[in-house]
């Protein structure tokens, strides 16, 4: 019987980068049967010791982020202009660790003469980490990190977009003591992904990624009881009141939605802008995308390089097409390294849309954003929440206790004022709807990494 390969076609030029066998469903099952013998003693060592381990692997992943920045360009297209994602890995990481001992301490309820009763947090058993290949090193770790050091064994299925990048991450983890049974980078199929969750071979299973890969996950665990946590899609929103900044707005919410091709999570895919700034709010969010520089990324001049796969570009552009046969205008002339084929996209900016549209409805993921103009807090309070999804909510003024009370109303996961598309480690990662349901980074992390167990011990 043939072995399957996998082929990671570079956005570049369309070419093969590199090529791996796929791990045969035996042989994923011996994978999960290594890491569940080697999960206890793991387990078993000093909290210390595993933070240890952890912040090591963080040491040795930041020795060389030239060679994380240019392999991140050939994988997935970002300019090597931004030097890689050391600098939010390690973040997440290092923060992961500070708060281990107190996001992992046991709540002792009593410790009399008569009884000790405590609730303590115990390790899953085998955690199974499905990443995305748009924060490769950044979406991974957020789990990684804290799913070891809870004393965890750990599969990481990364997406074939960035394979690569879990080797890397496993080269860095054994290097750094991790045992390699304990941190397990695997290259499996869907199915075999899926067969892993419904016969009980994982405990948990932290999944990134499409709606339609989160539903597959929840399928494949019906009636495992075995936790799924997901984070999936966003079309997350930016709101821009009347007092706000106006500069500051156009430049973050821009970069909000045009960094890294539109490829965020919580990337801004819609604008609501008050009625009497939003002409000088277009006319400045145009100017902005106009000054990107869309060409390939490994020239250090680039500063939007292609999406990650031809299937995602053509998502966008038809979502554009449809808008503008619909009605929209659009305000960016087509680029010269975009032939309306290839994987470079044009960044584009779209007026007159309204929510009957993809482009305002459904998820992008690519270098568009659409910008509507709203009367008032309730208008663009509505128009927010009008989506299936929530992940964040960027809302702009000058006025803290109306950007409260408004994201007190919005469905979502995150409200952030006066800035966006950034993730906080000492705040929960999570979302609603569509975006589906988890506890990322934070305390909350330890508590969905880990179960409790209680200890009811009478002493005489």
């Amino acid at each position: 019987m043939m072995t399957k390969t996998i082929d990671l076609i570079s956005p570049v030029d369309g070419s093969v980068y590199l090529t791996r066998d796929v791990m045969s469903r035996d042989a994923a099952f011996e994978a999960a049967r290594k890491a569940r013998d080697a999960q206890s003693d793991w387990a078993a060592r000093p909290l210390e010791d595993r933070i240890a381990a952890v912040r090591r692997a963080n040491e040795i992943v930041g020795q060389d982020t030239e060679s994380m920045a240019r392999e991140l360009a050939h994988q997935m297209g970002r300019p090597i202009r931004y030097g890689g994602e050391f600098g939010g890995f390690s973040e997440r990481l290092t923060y992961m660790a500070d708060i281990a001992a107190e996001g992992l301490a046991p709540d002792v309820i009593e410790d009399s003469d008569a009884f000790q009763r405590v609730i303590k947090r115990v390790p899953w058993g085998v955690v199974l980490v499905v990443a995305p290949w748009n924060y490769p090193y950044m979406t991974a770790i957020n789990t990684v990190a804290p799913a070891l050091i809870a004393g965890n064994s750990v599969i990481l299925k990364h997406a074939s977009q960035t394979l690569q990048v879990g080797e890397r991450l496993a080269e860095a983890f054994h290097a750094a003591g991790v045992p390699e049974e304990v941190f397990q980078n695997v290259v499996i199929d869907h199915d075999t992904t899926n067969a892993l969750i419904a016969e009980r071979r994982v405990d948990f299973v932290n999944f990134t990624g499409s709606v339609g890969g989160g539903q597959a996950m929840e399928r494949a665990a019906a009636g495992t009881f075995i936790p799924v946590s997901t984070e999936l899609g966003g079309k997350d929103p930016g709101y821009v009141r009347a007092d706000a900044d106006i500069d500051a707005a156009v430049d973050t919410l821009m970069d909000g939605a045009i960094f890294n091709s539109g490829q965020c999570c919580c990337g801004i895919e819609r604008i609501y802008v008050a009625e009497s700034l939003f002409d000088a709010f277009v006319e400045k969010a145009v100017a902005w995308a106009q000054a990107q520089k869309l060409g390939n990324p490994l020239d250090p001049d680039t500063t939007l390089g292609p999406m990650a796969h031809i299937r995602f570009a053509r998502e966008v552009r038809a979502q554009i097409a449809e808008a503008l046969a619909d009605g929209a205008t659009a305000h960016i002339a087509q680029m010269p390294a975009d032939d309306g084929e290839n994987a470079y996209v044009t960044p584009q900016v779209l007026t007159n849309v309204t929510h009957d549209m993809r482009v305002m409805r459904d998820e992008s993921f690519g270098p568009v954003v659409g910008i509507m103009p709203v009367k008032d807090d309730e208008e663009a309070i509505g128009l927010m929440n009008d989506s299936r999804f929530g992940l964040t909510a960027s809302i702009w003024t000058r006025d803290i206790a109306a950007a409260e009370r408004i994201g007190d109303r919005v469905e979502t996961g995150t409200v952030f004022m006066n800035r966006c598309d950034y993730l906080d480690p000492a705040l929960c990662w999570t979302g609603c709807k569509d975006t589906g349901r988890g506890a990322g980074l934070s305390k909350l992390a330890y508590q969905s990494l880990t179960r409790p167990k209680s200890y009811h011990l009478k002493k005489n």
